[in-house]
């Protein structure tokens, strides 16, 4: 599934053309896929791929194309202090998404059948959280992973303010995805080969949403035990904060706060805040159709009719990025991360640093 936007060099340029294609719409979706490298959740053989716009399956490792999880990222209108609940969570890539999104007070949950996907999601997790720039930009909520079918969850969970699903839901399971939702949840999911967005407006009340058309592998039926039982799944408990963890987020945000009036001071009156993000130009790409019929392949490319007359400017557009992308003699100083920086230079222990810190490695 995918294929709706031309595949990028890099995730910057993966991000450009979804956001062409109207698939990321908002500027919180748009944060949080350019903060986490796709690549990331790629086996290192086949990384080559992690830019297309095409699901990707090795084994019990999934990862649905990039244009889907833009819309399911759109439909679930995300905001800081949320809970969530993610079936079939897979690598993580998708919850990790979210956790950049809901901050230091959101729930983030996932439940995941194969037990070696959560090693791999726990893996990618720890690796993103000990190395990634982008994670000191953000308050993050950490995705917790439980395995189990998520079709046997314990009748006395806790509800949430969203839920996804990552697998084809029957008719049948229609009634039991939605129990899962507060008053005024959404949950988003494949059913019936489209993708849905239902709103809970009361305890009995729904509006329901077609998104698009989708094929999503169904929901695999719970495997009973020899004595009939099903085996219930239970979800991580909604833990209140320590305090020491508590003075950490106030500490790093205090800090945060800091470095944004010092770097605003700097600017001086009258200037724009910076951008967050670095945007990037996207070109123009004629699409080309190859047709497979019996043993012979056959090429066209097809063009607008304005292609031709723009012709000329874009291959001199091209030419002159190609000018400026040239790597100069002398090579650009990495980013700084302003905020390890602080932190270190604060007069305390070591270990308050570190702790400040993560424990990160960079």
């Amino acid at each position: 599934m995918g294929g709706a936007v031309s595949a990028g060099e890099d995730n910057d340029e993966l991000i450009d053309n979804l956001k062409e294609a109207q698939y990321i719409r908002t500027e919180l979706v748009e944060q949080a896929f350019r903060a986490i490298d796709r690549a990331d959740y790629y086996l290192e053989e086949f990384k080559d791929n992690a830019y297309k716009d095409l699901a990707w399956k090795h084994g019990n490792i999934h990862l649905s194309a990039p244009c889907i999880y833009s819309e399911v990222m759109e439909a679930l209108d995300l905001q800081p202090g949320l809970s969530f609940l993610n079936l079939g969570s897979g690598t993580g890539y998708l919850s990790s998404m979210v956790g950049l999104i809901l901050g230091p007070f959101g729930v983030n949950h996932g439940v995941e059948l194969h037990s070696d996907v959560i090693e791999y999601a726990r893996q990618k997790l720890d690796f993103f959280i000990k190395t990634s720039d982008s994670f000191d930009k953000f308050e993050f909520c950490e995705p917790s992973f439980v395995t189990g079918n998520c079709l046997e969850i314990s009748p006395d969970c806790t509800q949430y303010d969203r839920v996804y699903c990552g697998a084809g839901v029957q008719k049948e399971h229609e009634d039991y995805m939605k129990n899962l939702l507060k008053v005024g949840g959404i949950l988003v999911m494949p059913l019936e080969e489209k993708l849905t967005k239902i709103t809970r407006t009361g305890p009995s009340a729904w509006e329901t949403k077609k998104i698009l058309a989708v094929s999503f592998a169904p929901l695999i039926q719970p495997n009973h035990t020899d004595s009939g039982r099903s085996r219930l799944v239970h979800l991580p408990p909604v833990a209140v904060r320590s305090l020491q963890d508590l003075a950490r987020i106030a500490i790093r945000g205090t800090i945060k706060r800091l470095l944004h009036q010092e770097a605003m001071s700097k600017a001086g009156p009258g200037l724009k805040n910076p951008p967050r993000f670095k945007r990037r130009r996207v070109r123009r790409r004629r699409m080309e159709t190859i047709v497979f019929l019996d043993k012979e392949v056959f090429a066209s490319r097809l063009s607008s009719p304005s292609d031709d007359n723009n012709n000329s400017e874009d291959l001199e557009e091209e030419r002159r990025e190609e000018e400026e992308s040239k790597p100069s003699e002398l090579k650009p100083d990495p980013p700084v991360n302003f905020l390890r920086e602080k932190v270190l230079s604060l007069p305390l222990p070591d270990p308050l640093k570190y702790y400040l810190l993560y424990y990160r490695e960079k």
